[in-house]
Parts: structure tokens; C-alpha cells; sequence
């Protein structure tokens, strides 16, 4: 029999012809008119992991876009690892920017351009091709694996909670590997150890039952733009620090590890003020931009709305004003909590004359973090290094995946991320790719990940 490597080396030309196939499908999982391109994108996973050997595989509803799971439990004494991605991509707007139509993948110079083939179909089908390597190859997985693969990431996992908290004992498992991520550069890799979370709400200020003439009432009511503008500036203080009382109660801080593993990415704070086309950065006092990027919490205002905006005035004070405010959230802070700390923030702070209406966002979610030396991170720190002949950056991310704390809340399992996409990649954008040699670099990198798990115990 081949080795997994020879194996995977000797298929390459139809594992890319697959992934050509499998980019072709337009499962936009935000449009309703591609619901069943997501079905049928799910239906195709099902059937390549059939092909590839993994067992008991099936779509399964869950209310929305449906999940895909399979198995493959056949290692006595080892652990269980699940492996997890998404078949669902975003819209593929605005097309005329597109150089290719996004469904239709071209391969040039190296790279597979289409919607989906780096977030997530690229990086999502190597590790179920790397299982049908080691199976070919050796008979047989170091470690026992679970997959779970979703179409609902790119609209936020609505359904997967509920799911989640169902099938707990299908999905039990030691580890989460989550196929859905990436490396620091093309020479250097990383291992993502924190993702913040999220919430938000939206205050509409209302005044007046109607607009009314600024000359013949200005200066004996309240203006609801004027209420909006003290209430917001309440929230923060000139320097970037959160007034909200209770915001900070619940902050994880970092420790002297965590300020060194990200003080050693050297970041240069010129060179991003030139790609933002800025001047200065601002933030909380005494932490750095990654920190504050990465490990401190935000109060953001996403979109402040009233009154006449059109061309020329209009003496009017309008009868109610609006915003929409987001935070990120750092380790032990809950979402529920943080929109209850604005609400009342907003109510004891409201200038008289108006009413406030506090709406919460659709948007929660909750912030992970994962030991930097938990035994799943140890494994992918010497994969990684073996493979790129250097040591992974430890990483945080400013955003939210809230599948991270799905597994850790509803299986007791952390995560970690080991996708191979790279940040010029353009995902969510016109033109997205995915490097060829990232689709083989995983496929090899998660033959030897699972075989490291085994030798680690997971």
C-alpha cells in the first residue's frame, strides 16, 4: 500500500476537479432563492464522504440549512476528535467587480478563484480528503472522528444552538478541529487562541409626535438629535474607555504570557495607519493596537440616523433619533449581560423631554478562549512547525465565531482552528481564491495532525 502522502500526491489532479465541482454550487445561505443550492451542497458533501470511507453519514435537518455528520469510530482507547467547517458561502455581490462569474471557478498562476474556495469549501474538503488518504493508504485513523458540517455559518448558526443541545450525544467528542480558518503568511503559521464575542442594540430617541419648526419651537424642547448625541457620549470617555458601569466586571486579563505571545508579532503601527489611510490610532489606555484589537472589549456605533439629510436645509426639529450600537466581547463577559449594562446605562442617563426604546441586535454571540497549552493546541504547534520549518504565531482574532463557544458550552470541548486560508484571499469579497498548494498543505497537515493527537492523547 502507499504512504498517506504518496496516496494524496498520486490524486491531486481529481481532489482539484472536485473542489472544481464542489465550487460550482451557488449555496448562498443568506438568499432564499439559493435554498436549494445549499441543500444541494450538503447532498454533495454527504456523498464525497461516503466516497472517502468515513461511516453513518447523513443530512440532517435542523429547522433551517441543514447540517451533514459522518463518522469514523474504529480506534479503541483514543480519543474523538470532530471536525467541523461550512459548505455555505456568501452572497457574491458586486458581480461587475467579479473578473470570473463567482460560480464558475477558474484555476490560474496556483490559485482556484470562486465565491467559497478559500471561506470554506477549499478548506473544508481537505481534511475529508486527508481521511480518505490515511484510509486508502493504512486501513485505518490514529484517532476516532467525527465531522460536522454546516450550511448556515455565513447567516450566524441560527439553527445550530437548538441542534447542538440535541444531538450533545452524537456530537460528544475530546476536541473540536475547525476547518474553517487560517495561517499567519504563507511562510509562517499560527494558532488562534481567542475569538471575541459580540452583542448590540438600537436606541430610538423619540421627541415630538411630529417634526417640528425649529424657529418657532427651538429652544423649549427637547431635540431628540441633541438627547442621542449626550446619551451616546456618555458610553465612552475621550480617551476610549467604556463609562458603561459594570461593562469592565467580568474581563478575562491577560497575563504576562498572553502580552509577550502577542508583543512578539512585532506590529507596526505606521505601516497600518498607511493602509488605513489614517494618522493615529486611538484606544483604551495602556495596551497596545493588537490587544486592544484582540483582548480588550468595544463599544462601537454602527449607524446613527434623523432628521432632514437631503440637499439644502430644513428648519426642523425631527421627532425622534436612532443608533445602532455593537460590542465586542472578551473571555468570561456574557452577551445578555452586556445588553442589559446598556439598557440601563441608556436609562439612567436620558436626558429629559425624549423616550428611549432599546432594542437588542440580532447579533450574540460569545467570546472564546482556549488554553494556549491545551494538549489539541500542543499537537498542532509541532505539526505546524514540522511543516513549515518554523514555530506557529499564538493569535488572537477581533472578530467572533460563535460555533467556538457552541462546543465548548453544549459538548465541554474546545476548539482548535486549523484551516490553511491566507488574509489576501479576499474572502466575502469579489474575486476570492484559494492557493493550491494551502488545499494540499492541509490535506497532508491533518494526516499528521491526527496521528499527533494519538500520540498526545488528545
Amino acid at each position: 500500500m502507499p504512504t498517506p502522502e504518496a496516496y494524496l500526491e498520486a490524486h491531486q489532479p481529481r481532489f482539484l476537479d472536485e473542489l472544481l465541482d464542489f465550487l460550482r454550487i451557488p449555496s448562498v445561505s443568506s438568499l432564499s432563492a439559493h435554498s436549494a443550492d445549499v441543500q444541494r451542497a450538503g447532498e454533495w458533501v454527504a456523498e464525497r464522504m461516503r466516497s472517502a470511507g468515513i461511516e453513518e453519514v447523513k443530512v440532517l435537518p435542523t429547522g433551517g440549512h441543514p447540517v451533514v455528520y459522518g463518522e469514523w469510530l474504529h480506534a479503541p482507547d483514543q480519543p474523538t476528535v470532530l471536525i467541523y467547517g461550512h459548505f455555505d458561502v456568501q452572497p457574491a455581490d458586486p458581480l461587475g467587480e467579479w473578473k470570473h462569474p463567482p460560480f464558475e471557478p477558474v484555476v490560474e498562476q496556483g490559485r482556484v478563484y470562486a465565491r467559497g474556495a478559500s471561506d470554506d469549501k477549499g478548506n473544508m474538503l481537505a481534511p475529508i480528503v486527508a481521511v480518505e488518504g490515511l484510509l486508502q493508504s493504512t486501513g485505518s485513523i490514529p484517532v476516532n472522528v467525527k465531522f460536522l458540517f454546516e450550511g448556515q455559518e455565513e447567516i450566524g448558526s441560527p439553527q445550530l444552538p437548538d441542534f447542538m443541545e440535541t444531538h450533545a450525544d452524537l456530537l460528544a467528542c475530546d476536541l473540536v478541529l475547525s476547518a474553517d480558518g487560517g495561517q499567519w503568511s504563507e511562510g509562517r503559521p499560527c494558532i488562534l487562541v481567542s475569538l471575541r464575542g459580540g452583542c448590540g442594540i438600537q436606541i430610538d430617541l423619540k421627541g415630538p409626535d411630529h417634526d417640528l419648526h425649529s424657529g418657532l419651537h427651538g429652544g423649549a424642547i427637547q431635540n431628540p438629535i441633541h438627547g442621542l448625541v449626550r446619551l451616546l457620549d456618555s458610553m465612552r470617555s475621550p480617551d476610549g474607555r467604556i463609562l458603561v458601569n459594570g461593562f469592565y466586571d467580568d474581563v478575562a486579563e491577560l497575563s504576562d504570557v498572553d502580552r509577550a505571545q502577542i508583543a512578539a508579532l512585532a506590529h507596526d503601527d505606521t505601516a497600518y495607519l498607511d493602509r488605513l489611510g489614517i494618522d493615529a490610532v486611538f484606544g483604551e489606555p495602556g495596551y497596545s493596537t493588537l490587544e486592544r484589537q484582540w483582548a480588550r472589549p468595544t463599544l462601537e456605533l454602527n449607524g446613527i440616523w434623523s432628521g432632514f439629510q437631503g440637499e439644502g436645509t430644513k428648519t426642523v426639529i425631527p421627532e425622534a433619533a436612532h443608533a445602532k450600537i455593537t460590542c465586542r466581547l472578551v473571555a468570561h463577559q456574557e452577551p445578555d449581560r452586556i445588553v442589559e449594562l446598556l439598557t440601563a446605562h441608556v436609562k439612567e442617563n436620558m436626558p429629559e423631554g425624549v423616550k428611549a426604546t432599546i432594542t437588542p441586535a440580532g447579533f450574540s454571540a460569545k467570546p472564546y478562549l482556549i488554553p494556549h497549552d491545551h494538549p489539541g493546541n500542543q499537537a498542532a504547534h509541532a505539526v505546524l512547525e514540522k511543516m513549515y520549518g518554523k514555530p506557529p504565531h499564538y493569535v488572537r482574532m477581533g472578530g467572533s465565531i460563535p460555533i467556538c463557544a457552541l462546543f465548548l458550552e453544549h459538548l465541554g470541548a474546545h476548539t482548535v482552528s486549523f484551516g490553511f486560508g491566507l488574509h489576501d484571499e479576499r474572502i466575502h469579497a469579489p474575486n476570492e481564491f484559494f492557493r493550491l498548494d494551502s488545499f494540499e498543505r492541509g490535506q497532508r497537515a491533518y494526516c499528521e495532525l491526527l496521528a499527533q493527537l494519538a500520540r498526545l492523547g488528545a
